[in-house]
This record gives C-alpha cells, structure tokens and sequence, in this order.
C-alpha cells in the first residue's frame, strides 16, 4: 500500500527505540553539557487570592548536566535604562534530558519536571538564574517520545527569597541583597541585635 508509513519504520510505539533515542541524547548532552546546580523552591507562604507566594525559600540543590542552546550567547531583552533605572534581562535556554532530571531530582523532591520559580545557578559564570518557562509540549516527538524539558532562564532578581542551601555562592544573594531590617541592625559586643 503506498499511502501509508513503512511498517519496518514507524517505531512510534516501539519503547526499544525510544530508550535508545533517550540513551544517545543523555550522552550527547553529558559530552556537549555543563554541569549546574538545581535549586527547587519551596512554597512558603502561597497567597490562593493572589496566586503566589510573598515568600519563596531556596534550601537544597541538586547537580545536574544541561546542555547550554543559546550558542550566541544571552538573548533576551539584554540591557536598557527604564523609568525604573538600569535592567538586566539576560536570558538563556537549556535542555535537559527527562530521565537524568527524574533520578537527579525527581527522584528527592518528588517534582515530575522542572517548576517554574526554580533556581539554576551557573559555576562558569557564578550567577544565578531563574526558570522562567519550561517547554513541556514539542510540537514534534521523536518516535514517539519526548526525550528532554526545553527551559527558558533569566537573570535572578532577589526579593527577599530566604536562601540556605549551604553552597556560599548562592547563599550570599541573601546577606548582599536583602532589605530585612533585622539583617542590617545593629548588633552589641556579643553579637546580639541591639
């Protein structure tokens, strides 16, 4: 019949050729790839009127290999001067493979894909950014399947976020950007808030 797929082809049910196909690009991606730090958020205080949380909390990470598809460097709206002052809106875009982000983090957290919210802190340049949109529908399956999360970062902007993850890298955002004035009163000789 010539209207129809070639029965020896169509692998699109095939879980053989789809574990390949998850095999080949986790290697590619741990060849290719850089190796970063996951930081999931914890809801603190989620505000159901207002769908959101006033008061998100950072205290584990978790290293896990991303290949690195922004090849031009950072996209996104870049630098400009607003009304508000200076902004910095850097973007980047990352793959991750699904199954290396179900037994690194899945696996401890209990998330089934990365959130939205979630930190990722890059040691190549020591920043950290935040996931703004995870692709989780390709429009195309590769047999069948879909093999990796699509994430789009941006610059982090701290806003009070409490951070203790015990890596100082990323812990220091907080004691450098905060505005509790418990964290910048005065403290006598004994080390206690005066």
């Amino acid at each position: 019949m010539r209207g129809s797929s070639n029965f020896y082809f169509n692998n699109f049910s095939s879980s053989g050729e789809q574990d390949l196909l998850h095999d080949l690009i986790i290697e590619s991606i741990s060849i290719y790839g850089q190796d970063m730090l996951y930081i999931p958020r914890e809801v603190v205080n989620y505000d159901k009127l207002l769908g959101e949380d006033d008061q998100s909390k950072y205290t584990k990470s978790y290293q896990i290999v991303t290949y690195i598809d922004s090849i031009d460097g950072f996209s996104g709206d870049g630098r400009f001067i607003s009304k508000f002052g200076l902004e910095i809106r850097d973007q980047v875009n990352l793959v991750i493979a699904q199954r290396v982000f179900a037994e690194e983090v899945g696996s401890q957290t209990g998330q089934s894909r990365p959130n939205e919210g979630d930190l990722m802190f890059f040691p190549l340049n020591r920043k950290t950014f935040i996931v703004r949109f995870v692709d989780k529908y390709s429009m195309f399956y590769q047999l069948g399947t879909l093999p990796t999360w699509k994430l789009t970062l941006e610059l982090f902007e701290y806003s009070n976020e409490i951070f203790d993850t015990g890596i100082p890298d990323i812990d220091i955002l907080q004691e450098k950007f905060s505005s509790n004035i418990i964290d910048w009163a005065l403290l006598d000789e004994n080390g206690e808030l005066s």
